[in-house]
């Protein structure tokens, strides 16, 4: 292996992440023939590269890059601090609905291993060796639903299955352009049209004629005057054409499977589907309508009654201080409301433990105390804070813990009644008037006060955010609309009204400098255009892809620097899903993207291997190891050449700007994101063509996810293992185990009915023993589960009972109620004691039959079923983020063709929230739509 510094390990090249200035080395003009073969001679012949698959997969327990030890020569990787404190939230159930760039590799994740069981019902296993190694496990069979009896390695199933999804498109990007060339030459007679190439693809007809993204049913054979009738309505307007559709379309967006409904008139059920056509028809369907939206005129008229602004402080109680060095401290109330933004999240270990963030806490605190007189003690002398481990929080924080006991304790009608309260002072502000429609606003609340946090390693984590005054805010609104009034006292900064703006308000936060928008909400008409036309543009690159890839392809090799450096960017950007990247100041942090990596985030293995490692958008650290291409590889050789070292810009003669613009000769609008859209989505298309989903709503839903699941690693959508997975798992597990005995026991019940069965049954008597994974000692611990459980269910309906009680001025129930209530907890107890002792069951309900409780078994099967799914689907997922691609990259429309196709609830796959954001995509397309 060549010992030069560009196969040196990135872990032995950083310090402390922060990337020095370089010595502005360029790359020279051009390249010469002679160093390309002298470099293609040296260079040890490549393996053919996966296409876009990302060789680490998992969590990384080590950053230990060519099997070189780690010696004291050799600094570590980039941490937060240097004891290796990890400063990840604990719980981490919200990442699936986050962006992958917004979630943070940690470095360790304990994972729990679990014995394989023989069991056939059993839960799926983590699928994990023996014992940890330096290096992360490659990707699972499990983790894109494969089978494991193929011998043919994941890597190469992938790249392979990559390759023909390439391929693929490549024909139908060709095959979209002729049929648009001829289309262009039938119209051309009737009228004269430009060349279309500029054109959306959603104004196009492909192979089935489309109507902004509503895919026409193709007319059977034999039925040839229909179509050319229907193919006519296509010169119609679009809401006129679409009108008549609209009634049909009412039951084709029901978010479920209906179920038949007993004692009703056929009459009635007319009259209701009547109702709800004509609602649907008052219902502002903008994505009807081409037009809307293309010029840069947002609104004529808007209307909205401002912002919210937090309360003003209220001063801790005088008992309540901080201590400096043992002694408690008088501040003034702005100084103190500083110290309660530390002491109140003292919980919050792995902010309040960083070095960083107590340092920049620090930093704000004391300038704070300046500008406010200081401290004093209780006799009023000065107090000189100077040292942080001094500072005491602790009854800072145990007071607003006990604020925060007192609140969670509050009976539920008081918590409902605070609730109503504050939705009534809100109410105003929840809506605005756009262009004459109610539309509901997203954030209208200014941000509160507080320390600033900040994602992965922000340099500025702990900082003080400041109290946002009116006379920082800008109000956005119509020229004839009433200005809503500032507080009292206080002005605001500016009055626009910017019709080419979406914003309500804005203004500008002190820790980075930030302009913060106040917005319409995820459901409204603009958000949802903007996501219609982020998809619309990436379906439209279908039709550029394969010139895009045979151009970049061929300028790998062009012997101007600048043109190879962009081809090989871009090869990055297509295959790997990385961002273009932007500069940041240098106080901000090091965050970087494609065009902005420096000679220290890439690390070259021989003979074609790649490393990256570098901090990526929200300071998330982006670590990955790619197989590149070996023309790719001696790219980025050259462009580390000598004398460039750490700190130089490895694609010095190229940045953003000038990536885009070129890619804005193919496609009007194409940037560098819209790659990562595209392939998300083209990949998710053509799993689903060929799918044929069968079974129950979650063995379809499994199929789907999947499907998804293997979009996000294609694209290198991946997450580390949260640090609650193996919990999750365990308690999904006892979940199972718990069904299990409770089949046992409707067994035993049978038996209790009919003795004799044990012999005469037609299953055998081995269908009558327990379990292999339920042993004696897991059973007593349920059993006393079970019985707590029913103790907590009755205590809490007894409280609930007698707060309705008191609210409606009745004698609350006395406590021997509830004594005689938990009796039913106790004989259930004893029932299980008796059970141990004897190992029979009693019958239990009325009328007992061998019938019933072979029903009752059936439905226990279907539960464990369903469950054994979600298990399954949980841990396949643990190391992928499906959320990602599902919400950020794969189009919405997919998703909806995929529910109706296969007719399963939209709610098995998207939130409440989801379902109000891709309102318009759940009502726009039938099964047979196509990206």
């Amino acid at each position: 292996m060549s010992s030069s510094d560009d196969d040196i390990p990135l872990a032995g090249k950083k310090g402390n992440g922060v990337t020095q200035n370089g010595t502005g080395h360029k790359s020279k003009d051009t390249i010469p023939k002679s160093l390309d073969k002298a470099m293609d001679a040296a260079a040890k012949p490549g393996k053919h590269a996966a296409p876009g698959i990302s060789i680490r997969n998992g969590p990384v327990e080590r950053m230990q890059i060519d099997g070189r030890p780690e010696t004291n020569g050799k600094r570590k990787a980039r941490t937060s601090m240097a004891n290796g404190i990890s400063y990840k939230d604990a719980s981490d159930e919200e990442d699936d609905d986050k962006p992958l760039s917004k979630r943070r590799r940690v470095s360790k994740v304990k994972a729990k291993q679990d014995s394989p069981s023989d069991s056939e019902d059993a839960p799926l296993k983590s699928k994990t060796t023996g014992g940890r190694v330096a290096k992360p496990p490659k990707v699972t069979e499990t983790a894109i639903g494969e089978s494991e009896e193929s011998d043919v390695p994941l890597q190469e199933k992938l790249a392979k299955e990559k390759a023909l999804i390439e391929q693929r498109a490549a024909k139908e990007a060709k095959a979209i352009r002729k049929a648009d060339a001829e289309g262009s030459a039938k119209k051309r007679p009737k009228k004269v049209l430009s060349d279309d190439d500029d054109e959306p693809l959603v104004k196009k007809k492909v192979k089935k004629p489309q109507t902004n993204g509503i895919t026409k049913s193709t007319p059977k054979e034999g039925k040839a005057t229909k179509k050319v009738k229907k193919e006519d309505s296509d010169d119609e307007p679009l809401r006129k054409t679409l009108a008549a559709k609209r009634k049909a379309d009412v039951n084709a967006t029901s978010s479920s499977v209906k179920k038949e409904t007993k004692g009703k008139s056929v009459k009635k059920e007319d009259t209701e589907q009547d109702r709800e056509a004509e609602d649907e028809e008052e219902e502002y369907r903008w994505w009807e309508d081409p037009a809307k939206g293309d010029g840069t005129i947002k609104w004529n008229t808007l209307e909205h009654n401002g912002v919210v602004f937090p309360p003003p402080y209220e001063p801790l109680p005088k008992n309540v201080k901080m201590l400096y060095n043992g002694k408690p401290v008088n501040l003034h109330p702005d100084a103190e409301e500083v110290a309660t933004f530390f002491g109140s999240m003292l919980n919050s270990t792995h902010n309040v433990e960083n070095p960083t963030f107590q340092k920049n806490f620090f930093a704000d605190f004391q300038d704070i105390l300046k500008k406010t007189g200081g401290a004093k003690d209780r006799e009023g002398n000065k107090v000189d804070i100077k040292e942080f481990a001094k500072c005491d929080f602790k009854p800072i924080f145990e007071y607003f813990d006990a604020q925060r006991m007192e609140k969670k304790a509050l009976p539920a009608a008081e918590k409902k009644k605070l609730k109503a309260e504050k939705d009534a002072a809100e109410a105003l502000y929840m809506y605005c008037m756009w262009d004459g429609r109610k539309q509901k606003v997203g954030n209208f609340r200014v941000e509160p006060p507080g320390l600033f946090r900040g994602r992965g390693e922000h340099p500025k984590t702990g900082k003080v955010k400041k109290r946002v005054q009116p006379e920082q805010i800008t109000i956005n609104i119509g020229k004839g609309a009433k200005v809503p009034e500032a507080p009292e006292g206080h002005k605001w900064k500016e009055v626009k009204h910017d019709q080419e703006g979406t914003w309500l308000a804005m203004w500008q936060e002190n820790i980075n400098g930030a302009y913060k928008y106040v917005m319409l909400a995820a459901n409204s008409d603009v958000k949802g255009q903007s996501d219609y036309k982020k998809f619309e543009k990436a379906r439209e690159l279908k039709k550029h892809i394969d010139r895009i890839r045979e151009d970049y392809t061929r300028e790998l090799k062009d012997e101007v620097m600048a043109n190879r450096q962009r081809a090989t960017a871009v090869y990055l950007i297509d295959k790997f899903a990385l961002r273009a990247g932007n500069e940041k100041g240098e106080d901000e942090a090091d965050t970087v993207g494609c065009c902005s990596l420096k000679f220290e985030h890439v690390t070259l293995k021989p003979p074609n291997t790649v490393i990256f490692d570098f901090l990526g958008k929200d300071s998330i650290r982006f670590f990955n190891e790619f197989e590149v291409d070996v023309q790719v590889f001696k790219n980025l050789k050259i462009f580390k050449k000598d004398p460039k070292g750490e700190g130089d810009d490895i694609f010095d003669r190229l940045n953003t700007g000038t990536l885009n613009k070129h890619l804005s000769n193919y496609m009007p609008g194409l940037t560098a994101k819209v790659f990562r859209t595209y392939n998300a989505s083209y990949t998710m298309a053509n799993l689903l063509r060929d799918m044929k989903s069968a079974g129950t709503i979650p063995e379809k839903v499994k199929d789907y996810n999947d499907a998804n699941r293997k979009v996000a690693i294609l694209c290198n959508h991946k997450r580390t293992v949260t640090a609650g997975h193996g919990a999750q798992m365990e308690k999904l597990g006892d979940r199972i185990k718990g069904l299990k005995y409770q089949k046992w026991r409707v067994k035993q019940m049978m038996l209790d009915v009919d003795p004799k069965l044990r012999k005469k049954y037609t299953k055998g008597p081995a269908f009558f023993d327990l379990d292999d994974d339920l042993d004696q000692e897991w059973i007593q611990e349920h059993q006393n589960y079970l019985v707590e459980e029913q103790r907590q269910k009755i205590t809490k309906k007894f409280e609930k009972e007698n707060e309705k009680r008191k609210a409606d001025g009745e004698a609350e129930m006395k406590h021997k109620e509830l004594e005689e209530r938990l009796e039913v907890a106790d004989e259930l107890a004893k029932k299980f004691k008796k059970e141990n002792k004897t190992g029979k069951v009693e019958a239990e309900g009325k009328g007992p039959t061998v019938e019933k409780f072979e029903g009752q078994l059936e439905k226990l099967d279907q539960r464990i079923l369903t469950m054994s799914f979600q298990a399954e689907d949980k841990e396949n997922n643990k190391e992928v983020a499906l959320g990602t691609s599902k919400i950020n990259y794969i189009d919405p429309r997919l998703t909806v063709v995929f529910s109706k196709k296969f007719n399963v609830p939209i709610e098995r796959f998207f939130s409440r929230t989801l379902r109000e954001k891709f309102d318009w995509a759940i009502k726009s397309v039938d099964e047979d739509w196509e990206f």
